[in-house]
């Protein structure tokens, strides 16, 4: 079944945010992953607005996820994003 990254993001450095946007996104796709969201325009509908961006990427299973979540290669990436910005990183699996 299914398994969805969902990240809220507030980036507060794009300038060195970028190099990671750009590694992270080669990386999700080797590992089978695709982008459905990626930030856009978003309007709250219910609740406070946190001001954090929305990115939800799908991967095959939750197996296929955890393998890019923890890879050498993209903890690696991630030390890129540090001091980047607030980030909340959920995996949610799709079980409908």
């Amino acid at each position: 079944m299914p398994a969805y990254l969902v990240i809220k993001a507030k980036v507060t450095d794009p300038a060195r945010f970028a190099p990671y946007a750009a590694q992270a996104a080669a990386l999700l796709e080797r590992f089978g992953g695709q982008y459905l969201v990626r930030g856009g325009s978003q309007q709250r509908l219910e609740g406070e607005d946190d001001g954090m961006r929305v990115v939800v990427s799908r991967f095959p299973d939750r197996a296929a996820a955890l393998a890019f979540w923890n890879s050498p290669e993209y903890t690696a990436c991630k030390a890129i994003r540090a001091a980047t910005g607030v980030f909340e990183v959920t995996l949610v699996e799709d079980e409908a």
